[in-house]
């Protein structure tokens, strides 16, 4: 069906939402603009009809209808948090927020939890530890990022090299499709393989297919304290070989990375104790109990002795160790602070291919004269290169582009992958048909025919 959206017709979509949707319907320019653009600052975001904050399951139902059959765009979305334009408005369309269907049920006996779309993560994780429960994924914004787009872009995190990431945590999902009817895949069970595996499609889909309503999720029991190692090098190759080495202990919970320019960039902003002459360093981090814990760490300082490390200190307390994992989790923000304006990406590829992921990000920062901080959760090879930029400078702009691009090409020709935990969003779609292929690309289009045959949910992203 084909809708001219004429002013009259805008001006009665409005209305008929206004008429059946609890929340609020934003219109005004200044309420518009915090909805336009996530995290990755889309330059190319566009002004949207309305903004509109659902409340329940009903309200989300309402937006899509009305949106279809007024012909009109829906942009879902959650925490803004995402980095790469998987929730950049487009002109004219309706964004439809969850942030407020914020409802979380834990089941102790079951060991899972029940959360709506606008759910923090650190809010979802707080629930859980009132029972003695965890939930893994741990993204480096879990503070304020939601699970909705968890989910919509199958998060990782810091913790991904021993527990895996946002898709080893969902059990079951309420989705409301393209025509406003609502479904329910999976539930509570831990097997379950009746029918196809429908729920697997919506997981990293960044609200192409469906609009995530509700999520249920697996718990674990907590985990004892960490013991930790801060590791330097002098070497970023060296450091890549000591990444592979540790990984393959298989008993890590965090293995995480940060090159001399993110480490100087954190230091500025928080002053804490890093080594800001280290050409990289490390955080290496055991969750075990006990002697079994104690002989991991051990193992693990020898590894990174033998690999070349300039310095391999061990927490002197568990405090001591999340001090040093928070000041990871800080990276991002501490760059973002010094630069102004980032490029924001996430590579991956193989394990062994890390180290020359990382020596040919230094070789494009280098010939592009662009700087571009590096950080990793190095022990599954999935990397976030930031590239810095001067957004007043057309040049410095034209070059941080082409060294962004020339990193997406770099992951590709390593056969590894243009984004492994933020998404495609819009930043990355010009490199998916060279990551994925063109086949693949027109599969993930069929799919996103059946689902959405008028194609209004989140047109632009992903593919």
């Amino acid at each position: 069906m084909t809708v001219a959206r004429t002013p009259a017709v805008l001006e009665t979509l409005l209305a008929a939402l206004r008429a059946r949707v609890s929340g609020p319907v934003l219109t005004a320019t200044d309420d518009l603009q915090p909805y336009r653009r996530d995290r990755a600052a889309d330059p190319g975001a566009g002004t949207p009809l309305a903004v509109v904050r659902a409340q329940s399951v009903t309200d989300v139902q309402a937006v899509i209808e009305l949106a279809a059959a007024h012909g009109v765009a829906v942009i879902p979305r959650g925490a803004g948090s995402g980095l790469s334009g998987g929730a950049s408005a487009v002109d004219g369309a309706v964004v439809l927020s969850v942030e407020d269907m914020r409802e979380i049920a834990v089941d102790p006996v079951t060991m899972t939890a029940t959360a709506g779309p606008g759910v923090l993560n650190a809010e979802l994780k707080a629930a859980a530890a009132q029972h003695g429960l965890w939930y893994p994924p741990d993204p480096a914004s879990f503070e304020f990022c939601s699970i909705g787009g968890n989910v919509a872009t199958n998060a990782g995190g810091l913790c991904c090299v021993k527990y895996g990431v946002t898709r080893d945590y969902v059990l079951g999902m309420t989705v409301v499709l393209a025509d406003g009817s609502v479904v329910e895949l999976g539930g509570r069970l831990i097997k379950d393989v009746a029918g196809l595996p429908l729920m697997q499609l919506f997981i990293g889909s960044e609200g192409t297919l469906g609009v995530i309503v509700s999520v249920t999720v697996r718990l674990r029991a907590a985990p004892p304290p960490s013991s930790t190692l801060l590791v330097t090098f002098d070497d970023i190759d060296a450091a890549g070989e000591v990444v592979v080495a540790l990984a393959r202990t298989g008993r890590l919970s965090m293995l995480e990375l940060m090159d001399r320019t993110t480490v100087e960039c954190v230091e500025h902003e928080h002053r804490g104790g890093l080594d800001t002459g280290a050409c990289a360093t490390l955080i290496v981090q055991s969750d075990e109990p006990g002697e079994a814990g104690a002989a991991t760490i051990a193992e693990s300082a020898a590894i990174c002795t033998r690999g070349g490390a300039i310095t391999v200190s061990q927490a002197r307390t568990a405090a001591e160790g999340q001090h040093w994992a928070q000041l990871r989790r800080g990276a991002i923000p501490s760059v973002e602070a010094a630069a102004g304006s980032l490029l924001l990406g996430d590579v991956g590829v193989p394990l062994p291919s890390l180290g020359r992921l990382m020596v040919g990000i230094e070789e494009i920062a280098r010939e592009a004269g662009v700087p571009i901080a590096l950080i990793a959760h190095a022990g599954d090879g999935n990397t976030h290169p930031l590239v810095m930029r001067d957004t007043s400078s057309a040049e410095s702009i034209a070059r941080a582009d082409a060294a962004y691009g020339r990193v997406m090409d770099l992951a590709i020709a390593l056969d590894g992958t243009i984004t492994g935990e933020h998404g495609v969003g819009r930043l990355k779609r010009p490199w998916l048909a060279a990551n994925v292929g063109s086949d693949v690309v027109r599969l993930n289009q069929v799919v996103k025919t059946a689902l959405d045959p008028q194609g209004i949910l989140n047109p632009g992203a992903g593919f």
